[in-house]
């Protein structure tokens, strides 16, 4: 693959980018997301982003034009979201090629939720393999 190839950038996410995350995480459909059961409120995500909760967090660019976000956390779990509308043309793949060439580690993992068949097909194809099924008893 090359990199590069749509001109893609990786920008780490600063008080600009709030809004637009803020966006973006309405477009998750609930039922496959694992980070929180219910949307919330603009402030409290205000507050998780100010947090800086992961190690980098890097807002995704297509010739300058924020098209979804990329974040490793500190034990390497890899989370991604791309706008509907502009998938499937191999921004993702590039997106992640370019934050494992920023911040290389021994091994990189990505959590997902079994029913996100998408996401898990996604790493999958770029050269993830299932070590574990999680289950939690509330």
């Amino acid at each position: 693959m090359k990199i590069h190839e749509y001109n893609i950038k990786l920008e780490l996410v600063s008080e600009n980018d709030i809004r637009f995350l803020y966006n973006l995480l309405k477009l998750r459909d609930p039922k496959t997301n694992i980070s929180h059961k219910q949307m919330p409120s603009f402030s409290e995500h205000k507050k998780f982003v100010n947090s800086k909760p992961y190690d980098k967090w890097y807002i995704i660019k297509l010739k300058n034009k924020k098209i979804g976000s990329i974040y490793l956390t500190s034990q390497n779990e890899i989370g991604i979201f791309i706008m509907k509308n502009i998938r499937g043309k191999n921004l993702g793949k590039e997106s992640l090629s370019l934050l494992v060439s920023k911040n290389p580690r021994k091994r990189y993992l990505a959590n997902i939720n079994p029913k996100n068949s998408k996401s898990m097909r996604f790493f999958k194809n770029n050269g993830f393999s299932l070590i574990q099924h999680t289950y939690e008893f509330v």
